[in-house]
């Protein structure tokens, strides 16, 4: 999760697309018998729930035990606030002998750069940050490539025409996905709009839900978030309405109400990058990864989504994996919510445009954290 000025972001065009499939094998590397096993480390930045940001990095970590085995000694911290706190947790980490520490939060990325400097054999892992070091590697996922295919979905939902949208802060991964999420629904659905509240929170469920009531009160029938906890959906169901799981299925609290979910998956990734380790042949990057790279998958539709919803969605999302749809490709001119030209007619935005975004399309009902 990030929190920081957009401006920050210009400097994260140095990611790097995965290759296809990297991280949906492994081979597990060959240890001497009666070695000690490899320690690895976790920083959670909320607390560990049944769902949500915190639980898909925990699933990660759980892949890399089920994996690995004996070979690897898994710990995670959780609830550890971004700033001092994160320092803190982290160099205590070194300190007791994990050799490969995963940091999953934004704000942990400087937290992670000073501590790498003063533990030059342990690796880090600098998750949703962009600056590496020779010790540090970093890795993201295309977020906004489920959001689009989630647009589609909640387009062919809606019934009002107005989705709402409980976003966090006004960062560019939360803009890509705002604006990913509109051109989705517009593609099926010319009339649809999308109203915004911002919470400048990543995880505070009661204002969540606060916030996801106020949009229904709006005339609001689908409303997705990009926050940390499962609230929005619950109170989606709740009130009778239609919501889009973000980080996990969660079906289990919404199932009524849950009409698809964009999932992130960690353990692939979690697992290759441990294994390298234990190769001795870990080196830092940076990778940026989407649907194609088993990174992002959109799924666990809700029953009462229509089979050719359901359909149109996953083919959508092959079209994606195949390099074949573009989210943010332009076949008529996009221009944003203030009538500025985004993207020209023919035009796709390069991975350094997507990943500076700071603008919000039209048919979003908002400005840039307001």
């Amino acid at each position: 999760m990030y929190k920081n000025l957009a401006a920050t972001f210009v400097a994260a065009c140095c990611f790097l697309a995965a290759p296809q499939g990297a991280f949906s094998q492994t081979s597990l590397a060959k240890v001497a018998p009666g070695a000690e096993p490899l320690k690895v480390g976790f920083v959670y930045v909320a607390p560990l729930t049944p769902a949500g940001w915190v639980h898909q990095h925990e699933l990660g970590r759980q892949a890399v035990d089920a994996a690995l085995g004996k070979q690897v000694q898994t710990t995670y911290v959780e609830n550890v606030a971004e700033g001092p706190d994160a320092e803190r947790v982290i160099r205590d980490l070194a300190r007791q002998g994990h050799k490969l520490i995963f940091t999953p939060s934004f704000g942990y990325m400087e937290p992670t750069l000073k501590v790498a400097q003063e533990f030059p054999d342990v690796k880090f892992e600098s998750i949703t940050g962009y600056k590496t070091a020779a010790n540090v590697a970093a890795a993201n996922a295309r977020y906004y490539e489920g959001r689009y295919l989630a647009g589609i979905a909640a387009g062919r939902m809606t019934q009002s025409n107005l989705a709402g949208y409980v976003a966090g802060f006004p960062i560019p991964e939360v803009l890509q996905g705002i604006n990913a999420f509109t051109l989705g629904m517009r593609s099926v659905n010319s009339r649809a709009e999308v109203k915004v509240v911002w919470l400048n929170a990543w995880f505070d469920p009661t204002r969540e839900r606060d916030a996801a009531m106020t949009l229904f009160n709006q005339n609001v029938d689908v409303v997705a978030f990009h926050t940390g906890s499962d609230a929005v959906m619950v109170a989606a169901q709740e009130r009778g309405k239609f919501a889009v799981a973000y980080h996990s299925d969660m079906r289990k609290v919404a199932p009524d109400a849950q009409i698809v979910a964009v999932t992130h998956q960690w353990g692939g990734y979690y697992t290759a990058r441990t294994q390298a380790v234990l190769n001795g042949t870990w080196t830092s990057g940076s990778v940026w990864g989407g649907v194609k790279d088993g990174m992002i998958r959109v799924g666990d539709f809700g029953s009462k989504v229509p089979k050719a919803v359901q359909a149109e969605v996953l083919k959508a999302q092959k079209a994606i994996a195949a390099g074949k749809l573009h989210p943010f490709y332009a076949a008529q001119a996009v221009l944003d919510n203030e009538g500025k030209e985004v993207i020209a007619k023919g035009q796709t935005l390069s991975d350094a445009q997507i990943l500076g975004m700071h603008w919000l399309v039209a048919g979003v009902q908002g400005k840039v954290g307001r």
